[in-house]
């Protein structure tokens, strides 16, 4: 694992770390965390098993990054809207250290799903898209608009939603509506466990591999 600093477009300094596949990368990865005010950070043991699976057994580069304010990262939280600047100068970070004509997918949860997807329609060199525990019901996280149909028609891409069968963040059936309206989405739900995966972690991190490993072959 390398310790990594990087710098946003608004010149916040942010800390991460790079995991690297043991061969040659086959393409890049960004993992954005969960909400900065509820405990959120690159640290959760659903990030570490994604970053292991991508990494390890995917062939991919990834970086994990926390969002300005928290733990070493730089600046103050920002509303869950200055943090889409975090989220694209991760992508360039990560593919500064990869080949730049490889695929670059883009992993959040919760929180991190909704800065990701916000994130990815407008940032055409991510590739992919995996949404763990969108929020459609936020509560009172206080977290700006999920893009609405006509965005999310535009995005032609590659897109994974993926939520426990009691998350009630993201009831299934509304998360397979939303996964519906994108041209390349799906919804996979685990069933037996809620938003946050205990003990299922490396299961969900399979799924994400798997189509990591999807994007991957048609790219």
């Amino acid at each position: 694992m390398d310790p990594v600093t990087f710098t946003t477009e608004d010149g916040a300094r942010l800390e991460g770390e790079i995991r690297l596949p043991d061969a040659p990368a086959r393409g890049s990865a960004v993992l954005c965390h969960p909400h900065p005010r509820r405990g959120g950070s690159k640290d959760h043991p659903l990030l570490w098993a994604i970053r292991n699976e991508l990494a390890a057994a995917r062939g991919l580069a990834v970086l994990a990054f926390n969002f300005r304010g928290v733990m070493g990262s730089g600046g103050t939280y920002g509303g869950g809207r200055d943090e889409l600047r975090d989220a694209v100068a991760a992508v360039t970070e990560i593919r500064r250290r990869v080949e730049a004509d490889l695929p670059t997918l883009m992993v959040g949860w919760s929180f991190g799903a909704s800065v990701a997807v916000r994130a990815a329609i407008d940032d055409r060199r991510v590739a992919a898209l995996v949404l763990v525990g969108l929020p459609l019901r936020p509560g009172d996280l206080a977290l700006p608009p999920l893009p609405d149909a006509t965005d999310l028609r535009a995005m032609r891409r590659p897109v994974l939603l993926l939520a426990g069968e009691h998350d009630t963040f993201a009831p299934s059936d509304e998360l397979r509506d939303y996964a519906n309206a994108f041209p390349d989405g799906r919804a996979e739900i685990v069933a037996g466990t809620d938003h946050y995966f205990w003990r299922r972690e490396r299961e969900a991190a399979g799924v994400v591999g798997d189509f990591a490993d999807e994007v991957l072959t048609r790219t």
